[in-house]
């Protein structure tokens, strides 16, 4: 590996008092024999996990060390997926099973075709480039299905960090759409603060969309879903309340919210007792916190029955079984 590894000694007891229930509903969701573990360490920045069934492994994303990473669940091995990555970010499946990434330097979203070759999804719009698409995700039901929708915040052009400097040449941070039949890229939102992670409702109806520049405090807001690809009805979802800082996400089937949670640098909480996960019910009520040695940026669910939450932190990839399955395989 090419990062500081974080020492990690999981919890001998059960339950594990890293899984905290912070309201009665959350105990049925947490496996009372179920304790949080460390796959992987050694990663600068861990992110955009991607579950792959049919090959039983876990994808993710180590920016600054510009490659994506392969986490075997039958040997429990990792090994390099593709370095260099140009700094890859959010990874997602189309209706193929086809690999797609945002990809920070070279600012486009790429698809990974079954000969190896990688075609260009988006790399720029109204003859502009994009800024460094982030997160992204398919849409699987219904007319639409096919859909990608990713976001496009500038974080992957601030510096040499995570791509390379540069100046947005769009005057907006965009949540887009890549039409499933014809390919067309629109942009439905431009008036988010640092759109970043995305995640659909358990019947596609909604979307939710991550504002991670929001002051006060960061925030998921709601959106439905047209058979156009048009969004209307934007309501708050989450609010973090100055209390940590929201970046990726990802819905159960019973519409729960599972948000990579850490210090934002503002809340008067220390990291130690914010970073990990933090569980939000379908009426915005904080009922569960995962607690790890490390800041969460992204997370999915995984596994056979998709039951295993996989959680991307800073230096390293983590696990937990949980009682309740991943929306939308």
């Amino acid at each position: 590996m090419h990062g500081p590894s974080i020492a990690f000694t999981p919890n001998s007891r059960y339950p594990d008092p890293a899984v905290e229930v912070l309201h009665d509903s959350f105990a049925r969701l947490r496996v009372y024999s179920s304790s949080v573990e460390q796959l992987a360490s050694g990663c600068r920045w861990s992110e955009g996990p991607q579950w792959f069934a049919d090959h039983r492994c876990l994808l993710w994303s180590d920016i600054p060390n510009n490659r994506i990473l392969r986490w075997d669940e039958a040997s429990g091995g990792v090994t390099p997926f593709r370095a260099p990555s140009n700094h890859a970010n959010g990874l997602a499946r189309d209706l193929q099973g086809r690999l797609l990434a945002c990809e920070h330097l070279s600012r486009r979203v790429t698809r990974t075709e079954p000969d190896g070759s990688i075609s260009v999804l988006a790399d720029s719009f109204q003859g502009k480039r994009l800024n460094s698409p982030n997160d992204i995700v398919c849409q699987r039901l219904g007319p639409d299905a096919g859909a990608v929708w990713f976001t496009d915040p500038p974080f992957g052009i601030h510096g040499w960090w995570e791509g390379e400097p540069a100046t947005p040449e769009l005057g907006f941070q965009g949540v887009y759409r890549i039409d499933p039949r014809s390919g067309r890229l629109d942009c439905r939102l431009d008036d988010l603060a640092g759109p970043n992670g995305l995640a659909f409702s358990p019947d596609e109806s909604v979307l939710y969309v991550v504002e991670s520049r929001a002051t006060p405090s960061r925030k998921v807001w709601a959106y439905d879903v047209w058979p156009d690809g048009q969004l209307s009805g934007k309501r708050l979802h989450l609010d973090a309340d100055g209390a940590g800082a929201l970046d990726g996400i990802a819905i159960d089937t019973e519409g729960n919210t599972w948000c990579g949670w850490g210090s934002d640098g503002r809340a008067g909480a220390s990291s130690a007792e914010l970073d990990g996960v933090r569980v939000f019910n379908p009426q915005g009520l904080a009922i569960g916190q995962i607690h790890l040695p490390e800041r969460c940026a992204n997370l999915c669910f995984g596994g056979a029955r998709r039951n295993r939450l996989f959680m991307a932190a800073s230096h390293g990839l983590y696990a937990l079984y949980v009682n309740v399955q991943g929306a939308v395989p």
